[in-house]
């Protein structure tokens, strides 16, 4: 059975996709405070475990099958000369995936997870978006889709990462578009381009977003991204239906979760910021999304790269919480 058909489904799944486990959380907030430690000495670590658990729907959770999904995806809009590479390098770097050549196959090795790689109609791009919608509606579900079929219901995490030429200047026109502001504070250099070359970006987001100004958050997914950007926001929702937590990664990926938080502002509740990445505007963008990274290294590499680093925080967080005794299992006396 097709999970949705159009727009109006998938705003209808999200609507009714369950929230975390409140005894699991409440669970976990108790142990918590029993565990030998201080309270609070673990920071940030102790609220990502609990939030963890109270998706995964228990007091003492285990992360033992984190999934990672590099989406790819080939844009119109790079005949306007907006990135400093060629489209080619989409369908080359895709290759380098599957061979396990690339940044992403070391890190997720690295951490444990599943990779799966999912080329998204590399020989059919986009429109260019400064002319015509990048997508049609039935185009774009077709992609949100294929993110929605990618996700392993079994897995306990999922991270989504992208490869394609000219996708920061989707994401930096989907945020522009969904949050406002003008396309210079959205833009920045993504794979290098010059001084001219951001100018031109600049201009093409600006062109963009004008010509397809209004619409929820898949209208404007449809109209200014691409099928690597809708395949994450496909797996991103699946995952919060299948009550999965989900990191993400930097700029492109928050710009396509922005388009499911803005139809429901509760549709990212299951996500957590993996990173901060250097791509100029993505700090704007997560705090648009209240969402506070956990890693600041200064990557902007894609490919999930940032978020499949931040699982061994999440691992870390999780093997503190569910394995460490508490004071009354220690014989140790509390403060």
């Amino acid at each position: 059975m097709t999970a949705f058909t159009d727009f109006h489904g998938l705003r209808a799944r999200l609507a009714a996709a369950p929230g975390p486990d409140a005894d699991a959380q409440a669970g976990a907030e108790k142990r918590n405070a029993q565990l030998t430690k201080p309270p609070g000495a673990l920071g940030r670590l102790e609220d990502l475990a609990i939030w963890y658990a109270g998706w995964r729907g228990t007091a003492t959770p285990r992360l033992d099958s984190p999934q990672a999904i590099v989406f790819a995806g080939n844009h119109g809009v790079t005949v306007q000369g907006v990135s400093a590479f060629p489209a080619d390098v989409t369908a080359q770097m895709v290759l380098n995936f599957r061979g396990g050549g690339a940044a992403i196959n070391q890190l997720a090795q690295a951490a444990g997870a599943r990779l799966d790689v999912h080329a998204l109609d590399l020989d059919r791009p986009t429109q260019d978006f400064t002319h015509a919608p990048a997508m049609s509606e039935a185009e774009c579900v077709a992609a949100l889709l294929a993110g929605w079929d990618a996700v392993d219901p079994k897995s306990d995490l999922l991270v989504v990462g992208e490869m394609g030429i000219g996708n920061t200047t989707s994401a930096a026109a989907i945020a522009c578009a969904l949050f406002g502001g003008t396309a210079a504070e959205w833009v920045g250099r993504g794979t290098g381009v010059d001084d001219a070359g951001l100018a031109n970006k600049i201009r093409v987001v600006a062109e963009g977003v004008a010509r397809h100004a209004g619409g929820d958050g898949l209208e404007t997914l449809a109209r200014l991204g691409g099928r690597e950007l809708a395949g994450m926001a496909g797996a991103i929702a699946r995952a919060r239906v299948e009550r999965i937590p989900v990191i993400l990664d930097g700029f492109i990926c928050s710009a396509a979760a922005a388009c499911l938080f803005k139809v429901e502002r509760s549709a990212l509740d299951h996500a957590v910021a993996g990173h901060l990445s250097a791509e100029g505007a993505h700090g704007r963008l997560l705090e648009a999304l209240g969402k506070e990274p956990l890693l600041t290294l200064g990557m902007r590499l894609g490919e999930g790269s940032g978020a499949a680093l931040a699982i061994q925080v999440l691992k870390g967080a999780i093997a503190c919480h569910s394995g460490m005794t508490t004071f009354a299992e220690a014989g140790v006396a509390a403060g």
